[in-house]
Parts: structure tokens; sequence; C-alpha cells
């Protein structure tokens, strides 16, 4: 899994990287191998004018879906970074139980045909 880190108007620093890593790592957890790619975005809403607003936004590449976005505003950056994180966490577990345990429909049709045939059978009294 690669994680692409940028930033806007933050100064980028080497803490900020490993913790950000951190937290992704745990985050995602045992889920890397749906993974393809994350890209975190942080910046200063404000820009350079100031403020107390800072903005971390999660994209998450799944193989075979639509990208996973997730986006967070706090007044401190590691409060977005670990909110951001728990959230990607939760839709990410949700995303891929839907995809492992969705039913084929080539394995629900012939159950269906012959659930439908038993009950036919019961119904006519065979």
């Amino acid at each position: 899994m690669r994680v692409k880190l940028t930033t806007r108007y933050l100064p980028l620093t080497r803490d900020l990287e490993d913790y950000v890593q951190r937290r992704l790592d745990f985050a995602v957890g045992s889920r890397y191998d749906q993974v393809r790619r994350i890209s975190v975005t942080l910046s200063d809403v404000n820009g350079p004018r100031g403020g107390v607003d800072k903005r971390c936004q999660i994209i998450v590449k799944i193989s075979g879906q639509p990208d996973l976005v997730v986006e967070d505003t706090q007044a401190d950056l590691t409060v977005a970074i670990d909110r951001a994180a728990s959230r990607v966490s939760r839709t990410l577990a949700r995303r891929i139980s839907r995809i492992r345990y969705r039913p084929s429909r080539a394995r629900i049709t012939p159950l269906l045909e012959q659930a439908a045939q038993e009950r036919y059978a019961r119904a006519v009294g065979e």
C-alpha cells in the first residue's frame, strides 16, 4: 500500500509524516490487500490569513470499487487526522464486508428455483 501525503499552506515535517503513516497503518490494518493507494491532503482552510481550521482529506483507492473519500476539519490537525482515519477504518471495513459477503446471483438462482419447486410440489400435494 502506498501513501501519498501532500500539504497546502502547512509545513510538512518528518514527525507529521510519521504520525499520518502510523494512524493509517492502524486504521487500515489487515485490509491492506484490498487497498491499492491512499492519498492524504492536509491543508489550512484559511491559508496564510491564519485561523484555526485544519482539514484532513483521505482518498482510498480500493480494487474494483469506487474511491472512498473522507474529510474532516478541526482546529487541531492531529484531531482531524485521527477522526478521518477512524472514519476510513469503519467505512473500509463495512465496504469490504459487503463485497465479500454479497451472494452471487449465479449461486442464488438455482437455490431459489429448487425452493420454488419444493413449495409447488407441497402445495399440489405430490
